[in-house]
Order: C-alpha cells, then sequence, then structure tokens
C-alpha cells in the first residue's frame, strides 16, 4: 500500500469511527498532512473528542487531553522542575507537562487565562517549549487540536488574534442528520455490547508515512498563477483592499501573510490528496473557509448585521477572480 492508499485508509477507518462528520475528518487530516493546528468550534457531544482519540489510535500517536480551565497554570501544561532526592543529595529534574505529546487535545481553550494562552504559542509555532532557560524539542508529530463553544461565553477569555492566527484552520460543526444520528445510537450500543468492537490489533496508520507524505505534498507544483490567487484573495480581506464598499464596511481587520501561508499549505494537502498533479483554483477554494474564517476581525456594522465570518469568505471567493 503506498503513502497516498494508506492516508485514504486512516480516513475511512475514522469515518466508520465517527458517524456523520466526514468532512470534519477530512480537514482534520489535510491539517495533519500540512503540519498545522486546528481549532474546533462546535456545541458539546458532536464527537471532537472520540474523533481525536480514534485518530491517535490510528495514528498509534500519543494523546495528551488538557481541560482548560480558569486556575489553570503555564506549568501545569509545559512542566517545570522538581526537586528530587536521591541517596540524600538533592537535585532538580525536569518533570515534563501534558504537552509533550502527539496529539493534544485542548478543551475549551478560550477557559484559560492569558498567561496560560501564552504558554501555548511558543510550542505551537516553534515547536519547543523552554523551561528554566532549557529548551526542550517537540516530536515530528505533533498537533494541537483545540475547542470552544459557541454559545456559553461566561468566565471565558477570547483568544487574542496572535493566538488564532497561529491554527492552520478553524472548524465549525453542525448537528448531524437523522439518518446520522440513528446509526450513532447502533454504534454506541454495539460498543457497549461488544467491548472488542475496535481491536487494539488492527493495523496502525505508522508516523515515517505521515512524514513521506507530507515530503511528497511538499514537491507538489504550483504555478505563479495560483500563487497571484492565493495572495489576491488574502489582500481582499483587508478592509483597504476588499472588492466592494459592502466588504470594506464589514472588515475590520483582515489576515495576515501567514493567512496566505496556511491557504497555499492546505491547498497543497488538498490537491495531494484528491490525487491531483498540480495544484488548480478548485483545491484553493475548498480549503478557503477553514483557512481564513478565524483570521477575519468583523466591524460593528457586521455584528450589528448579524453577517458571519463565514458570508464574507463565500463573498470574497465570488468576487476575487482567478487569474487567466
Amino acid at each position: 500500500m503506498n503513502t497516498h492508499d494508506s492516508v485514504v485508509s486512516l480516513i475511512d477507518r475514522l469515518a466508520s469511527d465517527v458517524l456523520g462528520q466526514e468532512q470534519l475528518i477530512e480537514q482534520l487530516v489535510l491539517a495533519l498532512l500540512s503540519d498545522g493546528h486546528v481549532l474546533i468550534e462546535s456545541m458539546p457531544g458532536l464527537a471532537k473528542t472520540r474523533t481525536v482519540k480514534r485518530l491517535a489510535h490510528h495514528l498509534e500517536a500519543q494523546m495528551r487531553r488538557i481541560q482548560f480551565t480558569p486556575d489553570l497554570l503555564p506549568s501545569d501544561l509545559t512542566g517545570s522542575e522538581v526537586l528530587h532526592y536521591t541517596n540524600g543529595v538533592q537535585s532538580l529534574a525536569f518533570e515534563p507537562g501534558p504537552l509533550f505529546g502527539n496529539l493534544i487535545l485542548a478543551d475549551e481553550i478560550n477557559r484559560a487565562p492569558a498567561k496560560v494562552q501564552s504558554a501555548l504559542l511558543e510550542v505551537m509555532e516553534e515547536r519547543q517549549i523552554t523551561v528554566s532557560g532549557e529548551t526542550h524539542r517537540m516530536d515530528d508529530l505533533f498537533m494541537v487540536l483545540a475547542t470552544q463553544n459557541p454559545i456559553e461565553q461566561e468566565g471565558t477569555y477570547p483568544l487574542p488574534e496572535a493566538q488564532m492566527d497561529r491554527f492552520l484552520m478553524k472548524l465549525v460543526l453542525d448537528y448531524p442528520s437523522h439518518e446520522h444520528e440513528c446509526d450513532i445510537l447502533r454504534l454506541v450500543r454495539s460498543e457497549q455490547d461488544n467491548e472488542s468492537a475496535h481491536p487494539m490489533s488492527e493495523p496502525h496508520f505508522q508516523a515515517d508515512i505521515l512524514l513521506a507524505a507530507r515530503r511528497e505534498i511538499a514537491r507538489l507544483f504550483v504555478s505563479p498563477k495560483i500563487d497571484q490567487y492565493v495572495v489576491s484573495l488574502v489582500q481582499s480581506t483587508r478592509p483597504e483592499l476588499a472588492p466592494d464598499a459592502t466588504l470594506r464596511d464589514w472588515i475590520d481587520t483582515g489576515a495576515s501573510p501567514r493567512g496566505a501561508i496556511a491557504l497555499d499549505r492546505a491547498a497543497r494537502a488538498h490537491a495531494w490528496l484528491h490525487q491531483q498533479p498540480h495544484v488548480t483554483p478548485d483545491n484553493v477554494r475548498a480549503v478557503a473557509l477553514p483557512v481564513l474564517r478565524h483570521r477575519l476581525r468583523l466591524s460593528y456594522d457586521a455584528i450589528a448585521d448579524g453577517v458571519t465570518e463565514d458570508q464574507i469568505v463565500d463573498r470574497l471567493l465570488d468576487q476575487v477572480a482567478i487569474p487567466a
């Protein structure tokens, strides 16, 4: 089985474990292939934790779950130096925190204060943690999957724009269909009746396959016209460069150049996953919504009119021309 077939097999296994969330699964795998982090926004009970657990299992990766609360300290994430006594001799040794894993589920990330949020910035961007002047590198397979509740805002801290910009994608989940919800009932019932429904001996997706896929994606051809289209889309999110007066009124702050980099990485991963020899505008458009929605800051007029980030991105995709 080649690299591409292995990734498709991973998606198929996840789809059989998590019903009714096919789009979530594909976008998570795209982020994994792009070596990026994901912010997931949804109501409780829509299989966010289950998806990450099953992904970690199939990847043969170490999952760490962190429940963010207002009393959390940065050292609760990164770890700290602990005093040890050995044969009457005192010594300091570093005890790694829960960030030292492969898939980090940051549950309700917006419930932690600014100091804890800042502790994530270095590890998300630099893939390293510095404690007491010593730097600790993360594994090649490292991904933060953060969740937040879109309705309950009491006791929460809005994520700063600098941190939001570090997420490759923001995924917004909706309730499953009636048919899928019936299937979920039957799946959970069968798992309760048979604990061996997901045997641990099933084939795993090895990390070296993922790294090989990333190398193939990095070599995928991208024409200068696609680069122009990506940059035009990102620049059109900025009020002074928006294509019409309505968008200029709706947008307070647009995406940074990091948004163009993220859009390029996700579009290449999408093209590779669909076995295309090069990136097309359709690949860019397919990932534009999850890549750009969290990089926009709405104006007061847009909020008052009930306009959403998704509506703005859709309008931009309709108006920004594809280079001939």
